[in-house]
């Protein structure tokens, strides 16, 4: 292998090979050293910068076209369920700090008053038949623009995820608190690359996502 490098062949390591084919990380085998030394993860104030201000114009631009849908989609859901037309939740944003996100509600008012805290389901039978047709063309996230607006959120960036489930996945999983390095997003790499996640399985396998998308910011 020596010979080949210096014979002018590239030699790359096995997690860099693994990142270029798959567009995600091997974070298994990746230790801190990796994080510290690889090519990536230059996030600068720059960068922060012009990602604000383009979060800035494009949120209100998307908000000003949104706006005339905006009365449709609150008398739809006010037909349709009892409860409050924005549903606000706790979520963990850059640095760990919490913030309010706001959606159009999509379940049932009393979704979680047995359960508590649990994943949404793809299929889940606390959403209305409103909340489906929401969930399915995403109007339902078209209000977090709002928080894209305000600052405490980005266009794109890993998903902001609820603080009782943050504490379990930065226990169980490796460098998950290193998401939060970067403003979380309406959308990101993982919505892209992956389906639709409701376990601690799909929570890794998204961070895998989430960290090529930081270190290739």
């Amino acid at each position: 292998i020596l010979g080949c490098k210096l014979q002018g062949i590239d030699i790359i390591d096995a997690q860099t090979f693994y990142e270029n084919i798959t567009g995600k990380l091997m974070i298994e085998e990746i230790n801190p050293s990796w994080f510290i030394f690889s090519d990536g993860f230059h996030v600068t104030p720059f960068m922060r910068f012009y990602k604000r201000i383009f979060d800035i114009v494009f949120s209100s631009l998307g908000l000003l076209f949104l706006l005339p849908a905006f009365p449709l989609i609150s008398l739809a859901i006010k037909l349709d369920s009892p409860g409050p037309i924005i549903f606000k939740q706790l979520r963990v944003g850059r640095d760990g700090e919490r913030f309010r996100l706001y959606k159009f509600r999509t379940m049932r008012q009393d979704a979680e008053e047995k359960s508590g805290a649990v994943w949404a389901q793809e299929q889940d039978p606390r959403v209305t038949r409103v909340g489906r047709f929401l969930r399915k063309t995403r109007l339902d996230e078209t209000s977090q623009l709002f928080n894209v607006l305000r600052g405490d959120m980005s266009f794109i960036g890993p998903r902001p995820e609820r603080p009782e489930f943050v504490s379990v996945l930065n226990k169980h999983i490796s460098y998950y608190d290193n998401r939060h390095c970067v403003k979380p997003g309406v959308t990101g790499w993982a919505q892209v690359k992956y389906p639709y996640g409701a376990s601690e399985d799909d929570a890794l396998e998204k961070l895998r996502y989430d960290l090529y998308y930081i270190k290739n910011y």
